[in-house]
């Protein structure tokens, strides 16, 4: 995996010395708001990022994406095989001053595994756990499983004494509209602390005193500012209005790179944007479905002008993609990265083949707020389908609107960003969005296809500790979904991020996830 990289700004060495004096609270200009102050809410990385700053998990990726202890010390796999043993650390304190002890790791992990629970596909194997001692937990699997620690990355622990008192320990859903306590209110143990919230406007985090890590940081603190307008945060960073942006638009580099109080940082995002289909008997209007054939998503693939794409509307600094995991991730196989090549004359003949040779109106469901120039490729790639004959009826709208569309299966067609997080291995997409869905697989499933060849593969790889052998099965079930086409991929997207001159350090991690315990002020 490739690691962060961190910018420092001339005179470093200096300021280094001279400690946290003065250090300001950082503004982070983010294109949206978080969903919730409940990370278990929904399984958007952008949100369950934010509030990593708040809630911890046992283990955590470090400055090289490496896993390491973080709640917990040390663990160890019991002689059943199925069995995980941690060892919790005896000296953290949540927020409102509760003792970190082994009950909380097992309401937590309850709760987020809990059948209403939209995260519940993170913890795909999971079975019980169990308190051993106030700070040794036992965790039960349905199997052996290799890559449980890369789950638990990203799995927050609650304080099990806030959830009961506050009538918290169901989990809440964004796209169910299901709230509750822990949706407005927050007590992690993490590095900051939630201050105060208005939704669409202003998050303030404050630094934890008594956090149990020494911190490297050196802030006072910091402020989520959803700015949703690209012109409007690239105003806001010229003016220093805001100190730092995850997402500065890639149309506007140029001119942020020639400004002297701003420092621009690229690379290429580890989500790989793909088109989805409706794989039911029907579409949204009740017509029959045409994507339930293999020919006519073929032909919506190969009318996609990828190269027009890269070149006008993600202004070249996107990776155009073959298949629907990025290159560092583990399991990706580079023979099936060759995208079908671009013929819109021979996408007909196969509407045709497929009985649809007139065409057909659907609904391409986009998101305002999702990925880099959403809007934009979704109205370019709705025109590519109109020029061989296809009426797209495009529906763009933000998140909040488009969410419960996507989870009830009211979409034709749509739009999905996957960067395989937390877990940095193919089996995640494998898993949580071409198996069938059952249970805690499929959860990402939207398109309702079954393939029990492709299950069958991915339950095996499940349980195989052979690295070898398992990167083998989860490339058999890859080359299912491109053969199928079970989404047509288009692009690893661009991540670009900027500070200005008050930022002295700011970690650019490939999984474009700001962990701020890591940044620095002048």
């Amino acid at each position: 995996m490739v690691g962060p990289r961190s910018f420092l700004l001339a005179g470093t060495a200096v300021l280094l010395l001279a400690g946290t004096a003065g250090a300001e609270v950082l503004k982070w200009g983010a294109n949206r708001d978080i969903g919730s102050l409940d990370p278990y809410s929904y399984g958007d990385s952008f949100t369950i990022n934010v509030l990593n700053h708040v809630y911890e998990g046992l283990v955590r990726y470090d400055l090289d994406l490496k896993i390491e202890p973080a709640l917990a010390t040390s663990w160890e796999i019991l002689d059943d095989q199925v069995t995980w043993r941690f060892t919790l650390r005896d000296d953290v304190t949540f927020h409102n001053g509760n003792p970190f002890t082994a009950e909380d790791v097992v309401a937590s992990l309850a709760r987020v595994s809990h059948e209403t629970s939209p995260l519940k596909g993170n913890l795909p194997a999971y079975v019980s756990s169990a308190v051993v001692d106030d700070h040794t937990v036992d965790v039960t699997l349905n199997g052996t499983y290799p890559l449980l620690l890369n789950d638990l990355t990203n799995i927050h622990i609650f304080d099990e004494e806030w959830l009961v008192e506050n009538d918290a320990e169901l989990p809440t859903d964004i796209g169910a509209n299901v709230e509750g306590f822990a949706t407005y209110n927050a007590n992690g143990t993490g590095p900051f602390i939630v201050e105060s919230r208005q939704p669409d406007a202003r998050t303030v985090f404050v630094v934890n005193p008594d956090w149990w890590d020494e911190p490297q940081h050196n802030l006072t603190g910091f402020e989520l500012l959803p700015v949703n307008s690209p012109a409007t945060r690239v105003a806001a960073l010229l003016s220093g209005e805001i100190s730092f942006t995850n997402d500065a638009p890639v149309q506007d580099l140029p001119r942020l790179e020639a400004a002297p109080n701003v420092e621009v940082l690229e690379g290429v995002d580890l989500r790989t944007v793909m088109i989805g289909f409706s794989f039911r008997d029907t579409l949204v209007d009740g017509s029959p479905n045409p994507f339930q054939d293999l020919k006519v998503r073929q032909a919506l693939y190969q009318a996609i002008d990828i190269d027009q794409l890269q070149a006008r509307v993600m202004r070249g600094k996107s990776r155009n993609a073959g298949t629907v995991v990025a290159p560092p991730i583990p399991g990706y196989v580079e023979a099936q990265d060759e995208r079908l090549p671009y013929d819109p004359e021979g996408a007909k003949p196969l509407l045709a083949e497929a009985g649809y040779g007139d065409g057909f109106s659907f609904g391409f469901n986009c998101l305002s707020d999702g990925l880099v120039n959403e809007e934009q490729f979704c109205q370019a790639i709705a025109s590519m389908w109109s020029r061989i004959g296809l009426e797209p009826e495009l529906d763009v709208a933000p998140r909040a609107v488009q969410t419960p569309k996507r989870t009830n299966g009211q979409t034709d067609v749509y739009t999905l960003g996957w960067a395989t997080l937390p877990m940095l291995d193919s089996y995640s997409p494998l898993l949580q969005i071409f198996h069938s869905k059952e249970g805690n697989s499929g959860v990402f499933n939207w398109g309702d296809w079954s393939y029990p060849d492709l299950d069958a593969l991915v339950q095996e790889a499940g349980q195989e500790l052979d690295l070898e052998r398992r990167m083998q099965l989860q490339g058999d079930a890859l080359q299912i979904v491109k053969d199928e086409i079970i989404m047509a991929p288009l692009h690893q997207q661009p991540m670009a991020w900027a500070v200005t001159e008050n930022v002295e350090e700011m970690p650019l991690f490939p999984d474009n996830k700001p962990r701020l315990w890591f940044a620095r002020m002048k």
